[in-house]
């Protein structure tokens, strides 16, 4: 039994090795010169492997497909994945969050280990796969001077996000020529732009707030960290936001500085620190609410001259500044571009793939797994993980 494997990236090299210990004959195919390109990058180099949660958990956590994903993540969990890992010798260590990384830090040591589970496997580098046509029961992969017969083909191609690893959407091209919908590619995880003029506040982070998006009839928040860029703002719970109102088609941005406090509760301590202080300037109060750099902006915001005397302060400007503490608006102008998405929303439509043995339910002996579905999740490790559960099952299964 001869198996194709397009893309050696997390999905393909895990399902890979599974298929050669069954005893299929595997030849995974990348137009890099070598495997696991974009798992180098994980993680900025640490490689977030999978987040250590019950299923229940894991599912919540997943944006598109969750409902897909229920076989492969009850099939190999989490904790499937540390094993897995700790069978090929790699040690692995829990951070905040349940994150689970190599103890090395290193994300090169998860592409040796899984290089090393892919013993029988042959590579195919530096090609690009001109088509994949069916011949019969058989299929045919075209390289540049070559074909390649097969009897199954397996798209583990991953999205289009980070064209330079080689994630160039080259699957969703294949899925189409078989016949196969694929759902609107947008970016997810990835930094959003503001109308607002922010660049002042480049580089400044923003701790415990939480980031709140109106859209389309819909609300959803995130608690967290986040930081500005020099047009917009990034950080886990931008990254987070984003993978949620990618397709809307209107949206307000809020941010609560103080979510701790009700606003009755922010009035009483400003209440308090006001006769404190009365003769101090407004600025002064503001420096014990908010990091420095940021009192500009919030004066401009809630329109109260940061220089003005406390004891000059009216009830009225009291209370604005309290609801521009909870309500700090931001002016969305768009996601930045599909490239600086960590994954990609969107993909091979899953109504056409079967979410058991992630065979085509329009061709016979061709399978999609990975990031190529349309299927995604938050940070933390959960993508990975979807890469990992999807190549188990389909290998179990097929």
């Amino acid at each position: 039994m001869k198996v194709a494997i397009i893309g050696a990236g997390a999905s393909g090299l895990m399902l890979g090795g599974f298929l050669a210990k069954k005893g299929y004959n595997v030849t995974i195919f990348d137009h890099n010169e070598k495997a696991g390109k974009k798992l180098f990058i994980t993680g900025k180099g640490r490689c977030n492997i999978t987040n250590l949660c019950d299923e229940a958990e894991f599912l919540k956590n997943v944006v598109r497909g969750g409902k897909f994903l229920t076989s492969a993540i009850y099939s190999f969990n989490s904790f499937d994945t540390v094993e897995f890992f700790s069978s090929l010798h790699l040690k692995t260590k829990v951070e905040r969050g349940n994150r689970v990384f190599p103890e090395s830090d290193k994300s090169s040591d998860v592409i040796k280990a899984l290089l090393k589970h892919c013993e029988g496997v042959s590579f195919v580098f530096n090609e690009n796969i001109d088509k994949i046509t069916k011949v019969g029961e058989y299929f045919k992969v075209t390289v540049k001077n070559k074909s390649y017969i097969v009897d199954k083909v397996v798209i583990a191609t991953g999205g289009a996000s980070y064209k330079a690893t080689g994630s160039d959407g080259s699957g969703y091209k294949f899925a189409e020529s078989f016949g196969h919908r694929v759902e609107k590619i947008v970016p997810a995880l990835c930094p959003i732009k503001l109308n607002d003029d922010v660049h002042p506040l480049m580089g400044l982070s923003l701790k415990n707030v939480t980031l709140k998006a109106e859209f389309d009839g819909k609300s959803k928040e995130f608690f967290g960290e986040m930081m500005f860029t020099g047009d917009g703002i990034t950080g886990p719970i931008v990254l987070s936001l984003s993978s949620y109102i990618n397709r809307a088609k209107s949206v307000e941005l809020s941010l609560d500085l103080k979510p701790a406090l009700t606003l009755e509760q922010l009035d009483l301590r400003l209440l308090r620190d006001f006769e404190e202080n009365k003769n101090r300037n407004i600025s002064y109060i503001f420096k014990g609410l908010m990091p420095s750099s940021f009192i500009s902006s919030f004066s401009i915001k809630c329109g109260v001259n940061e220089n003005k005397k406390v004891h000059d302060i009216l009830k009225e400007e009291r209370r604005k500044i309290c609801e521009t503490l909870k309500n700090f608006s931001l002016s969305f102008k768009s996601l930045y571009p599909l490239d600086a998405g960590i994954i990609t929303s969107g993909g091979v439509a899953l109504d056409e793939v079967n979410p058991k043995t992630f065979e085509s339910k329009l061709v016979k002996n061709l399978y999609f797994i990975g990031e190529v579905l349309d299927i995604d999740a938050l940070t933390g490790g959960f993508n990975l993980q979807i890469a990992f559960a999807t190549a188990y099952l389909c290998a179990k299964n097929m």
